[in-house]
Parts: C-alpha cells; sequence; structure tokens
C-alpha cells in the first residue's frame, strides 16, 4: 500500500531522500505541480515514471531491476498517447493550457439531423424493393431491373469507399455531411421526374446519385459519437444514429405498399400515388438538408472524452490514410470483424431487397403485409440496437453478443482499432456488407426463382452459421476504453532501486503498468 508524503518531506532540500524511503508520484491532480517543480528545482535523487534520473541520459532499461516484460496492447496504446510526464498537456503544468473535457448541448441535435437524413436515404433505398411487382408492372421491366434497384446502393458504396473516407479523415465532419445529405436531396428531387412509364433510366439516375449520398453516410455513426459523446454515451449514440437507417428502412417497408397500392389497372392514378411518394421524400429531404447547412458542426468546441483530447493532440502530419488502411488489414480481430459483418448485414440487405417477392410467391396481392413482416424485421432490430448500446456503455462487453451488427460493429471496430479514425474502420465494414449484400442477392434470387423462398433461406442461414462462428473467435482488445480509464486507475507502490542511492525506493505505478516491470 503506497505511503502519502506530508507536505514537510515534499519540502525537504535538494538531494535529500525521503525519510520514509517513498519518492513523490505525478497522479493526475498533481502530476502538473510536481512536474513543474522538478523542472525549476534540482532534480538528484528524484525518479521518473520510467526508474531513471529526471536529468539522467541512462537508458530506463538500465535504471531498473531485472529484465522488463514487453507493455501488453492496452498499456502500450495508452504510453503513446496519454500524457507521461510534467508539462506534456497535464494539469497545472507551466506554460501549457489545460485540455478541458466537456460535453456539449449541440451533439443532440447533430445526431437528431444525421439520424433523420440518413433515415430518408435508408427510405429511398427500399421503396422499390418491397413493391417490386408494382413497379416492374408500371416500368414494363423484370425483377432484376427492380433488384438493381437496391443493389445499386451496395455497388457503388464499394468502390467509392475509399475517396470518401479519405475525405472524412482529410476534409472533416461537416462536409462530408453537407455532400451526403445534398446528394440524398438531389437524388429525389430527380426521380420526381421520372413518373413515366417510359423514364425507367430517370429513376435508375436518381437512385444512383441516392446511393451515393450513401457512402457519405452510412461510415459517420461512429465519427459522430466519438466526436460528439463522452465514453458513457458512445455506444448509445452510435446505436441511435445507425437506428435512425434502421428506422428509414422500416418506414420504407411500411409507407409504400400504403402510398402506391397496387392499381396497374389504372396507370394514371399509380402515376399519381408514385409522383406523390417522390415528391413527399423531396420535400422532407430539402428541409434536413437546410437543416445541416445551418446547424450541423464540425466539432464541439472542447473534446467530449479523454481518447478525443489524445487524438486531437496528435500533430496532423503524423496521419497517414495508406498507413491507416495498412494497419486495419493486419490487425486480426478487425479482419475477423470485418467477414463477420459483413455476413450478418449482407443477410439482412438480401433479405430486405428480396422480401416482396418471397411473400408474393406463396400469398398474391398481399403487398401491405409483405410491407409489415420487414416492419417487424427492422424493429427488432432497433430495440436490440438500443439495449445493446445501453448495455455497451456500462459493460463494455462486446463479446457477450452475437447480434445486432449494424451498432456493434461500428462501435466494437472503433475499439479494437484505436487510434485508427473511425470512418475508415467504419467505412470498410460497409464495404464488407455491400460485397456481401450483393452476392446474397444475386444468389439467393436465382435460388428463390429456381428452387423458391426456403432455399433461399437456408442458403442464408449457412451463411449466418460461418459468421457467428467466426465472432466467437474476435479477441476483444478494448483499447479506446482502456485510454478513457487509463488515467482513472489505481495507485500501486513498486519497489525499485535508485541510481542515486543503495537503499530501496519505490515508485507509485498504476495496476495496469505494473506487469511491465
Amino acid at each position: 500500500m503506497a505511503r502519502q508524503d506530508s507536505e514537510e518531506e515534499a519540502a525537504e532540500g535538494p538531494g535529500h531522500p525521503h525519510a520514509n524511503g517513498y519518492l513523490p508520484v505525478l497522479g493526475e491532480a498533481a502530476l502538473g505541480e510536481v512536474g513543474a517543480e522538478l523542472q525549476d528545482g534540482p532534480k538528484a535523487g528524484c525518479l521518473a515514471l520510467n526508474g531513471g534520473p529526471l536529468d539522467s541520459p541512462v537508458a530506463p532499461s538500465e535504471t531498473l531491476t531485472g529484465p522488463q516484460t514487453p507493455l501488453a496492447p492496452e498499456e502500450e496504446t495508452q504510453a503513446r498517447l496519454l500524457p507521461a510526464g510534467a508539462g506534456e498537456g497535464t494539469p497545472g503544468a507551466e506554460d501549457t493550457p489545460v485540455p478541458r473535457i466537456a460535453l456539449s448541448a449541440l451533439r443532440f441535435v447533430v445526431l437528431l439531423i444525421f439520424s433523420l437524413y440518413s433515415l430518408v436515404n435508408a427510405f429511398q433505398w427500399i421503396q422499390y424493393s418491397i413493391i417490386s411487382n408494382v413497379f416492374e408492372g408500371f416500368y414494363g421491366v423484370s425483377s432484376l431491373h427492380i433488384d438493381w434497384l437496391s443493389m445499386v446502393y451496395m455497388l457503388a458504396y464499394v468502390p467509392l469507399i475509399f475517396p470518401a473516407t479519405w475525405l472524412l479523415d482529410t476534409r472533416g465532419l461537416r462536409l462530408t455531411a453537407l455532400l451526403g445529405s445534398g446528394l440524398n436531396c438531389l437524388g429525389a428531387w430527380v426521380k420526381c421526374g421520372s413518373v413515366q412509364q417510359h423514364l425507367f433510366w430517370v429513376t435508375m439516375l436518381g437512385q444512383c446519385l441516392c446511393s451515393v449520398a450513401q457512402v457519405f453516410i452510412l461510415g459517420l455513426p461512429s465519427r459522430i459519437a466519438s466526436v460528439w459523446f463522452g465514453p458513457k454515451e458512445v455506444s448509445t449514440a452510435c446505436a441511435t444514429a445507425v437506428l435512425g437507417n434502421q428506422l428509414g428502412t422500416a418506414v420504407g417497408f411500411l409507407l409504400p405498399p400504403l402510398l402506391v397500392p397496387n392499381t396497374q389497372k389504372n396507370t394514371h392514378l399509380l402515376a399519381h400515388n408514385i409522383s406523390t411518394m417522390f415528391y413527399g421524400t423531396s420535400a422532407v429531404s430539402t428541409l434536413l438538408f437546410i437543416l445541416t447547412i445551418i446547424a450541423f458542426k464540425e466539432k464541439p468546441q472542447y473534446p467530449p472524452s479523454q481518447a478525443q483530447a489524445a487524438l486531437q493532440d496528435s500533430p496532423p502530419e503524423d496521419y497517414s490514410y495508406k498507413k491507416s488502411i495498412r494497419n486495419l488489414f493486419k490487425n486480426v480481430p478487425f479482419v475477423l470483424l470485418l467477414i463477420t459483418y459483413g455476413i450478418m448485414t449482407g443477410a439482412f440487405y438480401s433479405v430486405s431487397t428480396l422480401l416482396n417477392q418471397m411473400i408474393l410467391t406463396h400469398y398474391e396481392g398481399e403487398e401491405v403485409n409483405a410491407g409489415r413482416i420487414g416492419l417487424t424485421l427492422v424493429v427488432a432490430g432497433m430495440v436490440g440496437s438500443i439495449i445493446c448500446g445501453l448495455w455497451l456503455d456500462y459493460t463494455k462487453t462486446y463479446n457477450f453478443f452475437m447480434t445486432g451488427y449494424l451498432p456493434l460493429g461500428f462501435e466494437f471496430a472503433v475499439e479494437i482499432t484505436y487510434p485508427e479514425s473511425e470512418g475508415t474502420s467504419s467505412g470498410l465494414l460497409n464495404a464488407a456488407a455491400q460485397i456481401f449484400g450483393i452476392l446474397f442477392t444475386l444468389a439467393q434470387g436465382k435460388l428463390i426463382s429456381e428452387y423458391g423462398p426456403l432455399a433461399g433461406n437456408l442458403f442464408l442461414c449457412a451463411w449466418m452459421l460461418v459468421g457467428i462462428i467466426l465472432t466467437a473467435l474476435i479477441k476483444s482488445d478494448l483499447r479506446r476504453h482502456n485510454i478513457n480509464i487509463g488515467i482513472k486507475n489505481d495507485i500501486q507502490a513498486l519497489p525499485i532501486d535508485s541510481p542515486t542511492d543503495q537503499e530501496p525506493k519505490t515508485v507509485m505505478l498504476s495496476k495496469q503498468s505494473e506487469s511491465a516491470i
């Protein structure tokens, strides 16, 4: 148990050993004060946290007794990113501004605006597929053409994710949000000009614009959560941001069958109903784009967490996008997560795209009920997302969850890849999901058309089993969490030998760093 030095002992003359055989420790509160004293005063007989004299050129390994054990990944991350000495951004250090950690009330506005325009983008993704038979009859095209109105979202994402994440990392959150919301609005208005039976290519053009907008949307939940929300809120915030997209899918399942009933015998009425849906979507998209311009800010005035403060203190020139990509693919847990996230989310994309065809195979004319089934599917996932987000904010037990990949995958990726960019890790996860989504949709669609819905569903079940097994193999190395709690660890006293005195001295270290000596 470490003993605290008295004020008299701390005031003793230079070079005088402490009577109790203990050295001063740079705690979180007193780190700057003691560090400033050591900088100006004599340094004889005092040790830095690495065990050597503050003015000694001797390497740390030569001042410790016995061989050193390599740092654990969590300790290495803390040592690299957290301030470890006086005068390095610690409270009270002379001539050094104190990094303030605070939460901004604007964070809820940013989260709400993003969630809403993400909702509209997801609505536009699924609005064709859930009434695919209606659009097939209106435009006079095959079911595969309608399927591609959904798959174009997946196809566009894969090649565009790398420039999009580069833009997010180098130009920031606000510009990326403006592009996502603006392109979503533009695509909605283009669709308004496609409500004629020979203008299928125009509706495809509008959908392509919306699919490009999606590239600037899907990677933002984890970035918004990290930049704007504190450690106790970050998982819930990310889940809420993803929730907006899921809610859009739910609304996309529910509203189109109600707004555009199957009235193919009355083409004029059908065109009017489609036009109503398109113009309504455009109006909402425009309003949200204006709100994004007005209220969506780059970042709060003060960082919301220790992890964000450490990242903001890092020199910008140290960041390399290519190096970040390489680091991610060298991270084995992240690669496993990449595969499992792709399988699970890709299966959801496939089911969402083909749900109408599966239901109508056995229940003709039940477009509305097909939408309700899709709504139930998504709402169940939304409830799970909220519960999981709240639970993870207080427990960080990611390995206990095999479902809820949309919100959990993003947050888990940020945790195991910190300090790599949230946008890059999220973008790669989404790219994997889109690739698997295209493959699963094409394969399941073929199986449904030739062998029926059961064969297609068994195909997906087999792949999801593989995903569950791989998920169980992922090592839970919560690096960002360790940064946030690193400065709050309890203190222990460990004896070391002083190079200026043969009597054993004691330096107090955190429990987490104890294994390093």
